[in-house]
């Protein structure tokens, strides 16, 4: 699946940009995208593109999604708390832990 997400319901001062930047430092890869009508640059964006192949390939399922959504949601109400990304971040890399990229 995928889906492109406005950001503006959550917060309508957080741009894709600094929800891709504050993600990525908490371990969590996406894209910022354009949303429909967006009124900021395609540089800027007022939305985030989400995909769920790489987290299904590692066998991830319905309560690993509820997990991370949870996560993201953490993450762009704390960013501007290094401690609370540091935090999103561990438990990022618990998740992962669970579900490796090899099996084998």
């Amino acid at each position: 699946h995928l889906m492109v997400v406005d950001l503006r319901t959550f917060d309508a001062e957080l741009t894709g940009a600094v929800a891709q930047t504050v993600l990525d430092r908490a371990g969590i890869t996406l894209n910022k995208n354009t949303v429909p009508d967006d009124p900021r640059s395609p540089f800027v964006t007022s939305g985030v593109r989400i995909g769920t192949p790489a987290t299904t390939t590692q066998g991830m399922a319905e309560p690993e999604m509820v997990q991370i959504a949870d996560l993201i949601a953490r993450t762009l109400q704390g960013r501007d708390d290094d401690s609370v990304v540091a935090a999103v971040r561990a438990d990022v890399n618990a998740l992962c832990a669970r579900f490796p990229v090899y099996g084998g």
